[in-house]
C-alpha cells in the first residue's frame, strides 16, 4: 500500500499484480450523446471528459480497419448516417442519441464472399497511422498513460459486423472450419500489423480485445462449442500478448460466468464488463475467482442517474472488489445519456474515496 500519488500506468500495474495502489484506476465510456449532454450542461468545450473528471489516463493504438470504421458513406443526414465497412456490412448509425447500430445488409454470407473480403484486406498496406504514434507517444511515456493496444477478432467482432448473427451461430455448428478461418485471419492481420508497431519502438502495457459471449442470463453457444471452434484463437491472443510481456484484458459482455474458468485457464489477465443486468455478480466473481482475475467494471449503469441507489450500490461493492488489487472501477458496460454531468462528477468522486487504500 503507498499514500503517494501514481501515475496511471503505475496504478494499473499495481493492480494487474493484485496489489494495492494509491486508489483504484477510474475509467469509463461515454456514449457520444453523453458527452453531447455534458458540454450542454457546462463542461467547457475543448476538453475531453477523460481530463475533465480526471479520469485515468489510457492511450488507444488501433489498426484499420476497425469494424465499426465508415470505410463509405452511402447516406448522411443531420440525426443518422448510413456507412458500409470493409467487408461490406451496411449499417445505420444515429448521430446525436444512443443506441447500437442497425445492420442493414451484411456483405459475406459465405465462405465465397469471405475470401473475397479477405483479398480485399490484404490490398491495405500496414494499416497503421504512423504520424499518430509519432505525434503522441512520446506525450504518453511521459505523462505516465497505460497503454493499450487492440485486436479485433472473435465471434462478436464477426457475428455483428461482418456475417450476421444467425448466419455465424449456424455456421459455427454446421461449417466450424469457416468460422476457424476466419477468426484466425482476422487475428493474424491485427497482430501482424501490432508487431511492426512493436518492433518500430512503440511499446504498449496491455493487449485487449471485445468478444461479446452472452446476454441476459445467458450465452450464444455453449461451452463445448466454445472449446472447440473459439478457445484456441483467444489462446493465442493471450499467449502472444504474454510473449511481449505485457496483460491479456478481454470485454465479453452478457452473463459469461459459464466461460470465467476457460478465461483464466488460458492466461486471461483482466475481464469486462461484468454486467450485472445480464446476470453478472460482481462480488461472487471477486471472492470465486479475485486471486486470478483482475475485475473491471461491475457497477450497474441502470443506476447511474439515480443518485441515492448508485450511492448504496458503489458502497456496498467497492470496499470487497479493491481488497488486495486486481479491481478497475467503470460502469457495467457504458455511461448512458440519462446520466447528467452532476451525476457522472459525484460517482467519480466517491469513487476516488471508496477506493482509495
Amino acid at each position: 500500500m503507498t499514500n503517494n500519488y501514481l501515475t496511471s500506468k503505475e496504478r494499473f500495474n499495481r493492480i494487474y499484480n493484485h496489489k494495492e495502489a494509491d486508489r483504484i484506476p477510474i475509467i469509463d465510456s461515454p456514449w457520444n450523446s453523453t458527452v453531447e449532454r455534458w458540454h450542454r450542461e457546462g463542461m467547457p468545450n475543448g476538453i475531453g471528459f477523460v481530463e475533465y473528471f480526471d479520469l485515468d489516463l489510457i492511450a488507444d493504438i488501433t489498426i484499420k480497419h476497425a469494424p465499426w470504421d465508415e470505410y463509405e458513406i452511402l447516406e448522411e443526414t443531420e440525426k443518422h448516417g448510413i456507412y458500409k465497412n470493409v467487408w461490406g456490412t451496411v449499417f445505420k448509425q444515429w448521430k446525436h442519441t444512443a443506441s447500437t447500430p442497425e445492420y442493414l445488409e451484411f456483405g459475406v454470407k459465405n465462405p465465397d464472399e469471405w475470401n473475397t473480403a479477405k483479398e480485399t484486406l490484404s490490398h491495405f498496406s500496414d494499416a497503421i497511422n504512423w504520424k499518430f504514434l509519432k505525434n503522441n507517444y512520446r506525450n504518453w511515456k511521459e505523462k505516465g498513460y497505460w497503454i493499450q493496444a487492440h485486436l479485433w477478432f472473435g465471434f462478436d467482432i464477426l457475428h455483428s459486423w461482418i456475417v450476421g448473427t444467425e448466419r455465424m451461430l449456424i455456421a459455427m455448428i454446421e461449417n466450424p472450419e469457416w468460422c476457424r478461418d476466419m477468426f484466425s485471419y482476422l487475428l493474424e492481420y491485427y497482430i501482424s500489423r501490432l508487431n511492426k508497431i512493436w518492433d518500430a519502438g512503440y511499446e504498449f502495457d496491455a493487449m485487449t480485445f471485445p468478444d461479446d459471449l452472452g446476454y441476459k442470463k445467458n450465452q450464444f453457444f455453449s461451452l463445448n462449442t466454445y472449446r472447440d471452434v473459439l478457445k484456441s484463437y483467444h489462446q493465442r491472443a493471450v499467449e502472444w500478448a504474454h510473449e511481449k510481456g505485457i496483460k491479456a484484458h478481454v470485454h465479453s459482455c452478457g452473463d459469461v460466468n459459464p466461460f470465467i474458468p476457460e478465461f483464466i485457464k488460458i492466461g486471461v489477465d483482466a475481464l469486462n464488463p461484468l454486467e450485472v443486468k445480464a446476470g453478472m455478480d460482481p462480488i461472487f466473481l471477486k471472492q470465486k475467482y479475485g486471486k486470478d482475475l483482475v475485475l473491471h467494471g461491475g457497477v450497474n449503469a441502470v443506476l447511474w442517474d439515480k443518485p441515492e441507489q448508485i450511492k448504496a450500490e458503489m458502497e456496498r461493492l467497492i470496499a470487497i472488489l479493491k481488497e488486495n488489487g486486481g479491481y478497475i472501477f467503470s460502469s457495467d458496460h457504458s455511461v448512458p445519456d440519462s446520466v447528467s454531468l452532476n451525476d457522472f462528477k459525484t460517482i467519480i468522486n466517491l469513487a476516488k474515496e471508496l477506493g482509495t487504500y
